[in-house]
C-alpha cells in the first residue's frame, strides 16, 4: 500500500505560498482565510463518512486513520491506513462523487481541512500537485486489483504474512520495531478476510514459529524473509 501524494509538500503549505496566493481575489483569500482550519479528532472519531457529499480535502498533519466500508451486515471491511503527510477525499472532489468509503482516526489525530473549491484551484496552478493526484488515482486502482486478486487466491495464512508486511512498509516501526499501529484482532480479521477466531489462531501460530513478536495489540516482525516466502509477496 503505497503512499498518497508522497514527496508532496504539506499541502496546507501550499495556501500560504505567495505564487499561489496571487491566484486568488481578495474576496476568495478572505472566503480561504475563514474555511480553510486545523482539525483535531479523538480516537475513534470520524473524518469523512461513506455516502456523504465531500466539501473538501483533509490533508493528515498528525497521526494515523483508517479507511472502511460498512458491508451489509455492518461489518467494517477496511480498505487501507493515512498516515501523516497523506490527503483524503481528494477522488471524490475530483470525480463529483459522494465519499465512497468511511475514515476515522486511529489514534490522536490532526489534519488540515482546504475547501473544494480552492483545492481544485491550486490543481490549475500547480502542475506537479496534480501530476500527484493523476498518479495517485493510478495507483489506487492498481491498490483495488491487486486487492481483488489477494483475497480470491491466497490463503489466510498467506494473506496475513502479506498484511503485516504492508503495513510496515506504509507505517514504519517504532523505537522498539513494532509496527506502529495497534490494531484489535477483530480489525486485523477484517484486513485479511477472514473470522476473528481464525486470525486470533493465525497471529498465536505465527508467534509460535517466531516470526512475529506479539505485545497486546502491537506486532513486530521478527523474520522478514520466511514472512516474504510465506505470502509469496515479490
Amino acid at each position: 500500500m503505497s503512499d498518497i501524494l508522497e514527496n508532496v509538500t504539506n499541502i496546507c503549505e501550499l495556501f500560504e505560498n505567495q505564487e499561489i496566493l496571487k491566484h486568488f481575489t481578495k474576496e476568495e483569500l478572505a472566503e480561504l482565510s475563514h474555511e480553510k482550519k486545523i482539525i483535531s479528532y479523538k480516537k475513534g472519531d470520524l473524518i469523512i463518512e461513506e455516502g456523504a457529499t465531500p466539501k473538501g480535502i483533509y490533508y493528515l498533519d498528525k497521526g494515523t486513520a483508517k479507511m472502511f466500508k460498512l458491508g451489509f451486515n455492518g461489518k467494517e471491511q477496511i480498505l487501507r491506513f493515512i498516515k501523516s503527510g497523506d490527503i483524503i477525499g481528494y477522488r471524490s472532489i475530483l470525480s463529483k462523487q459522494p465519499y465512497g468509503a468511511s475514515a476515522t482516526a486511529m489514534e490522536d489525530t490532526e489534519a488540515c481541512f482546504i475547501p473544494e473549491k480552492f483545492f481544485l484551484k491550486v490543481l490549475e496552478h500547480h502542475p506537479k500537485l496534480a501530476f500527484d493526484i493523476l498518479r495517485r488515482i493510478s495507483e489506487d486502482l492498481g491498490e483495488s486489483a491487486q486487492t481483488i486478486t489477494f483475497l480470491a487466491q491466497k490463503t489466510v495464512r498467506e494473506r496475513l504474512a502479506e498484511v503485516l508486511l504492508l503495513l510496515e512498509k506504509k507505517l514504519g516501526n517504532d523505537k522498539d520495531g513494532f509496527i506502529k499501529i495497534s490494531l484489535t484482532r477483530e480489525e486485523m480479521a477484517n484486513l485479511i478476510g477472514t473470522a476473528t477466531e481464525s486470525a486470533i489462531r493465525l497471529i498465536s501460530e505465527f508467534k509460535a514459529d517466531h516470526l512475529i513478536e506479539v505485545e497486546g495489540r502491537k506486532i513486530k516482525i521478527l523474520d522478514h524473509q520466511k514472512l516474504v516466502k510465506l505470502g509469496h509477496v515479490n
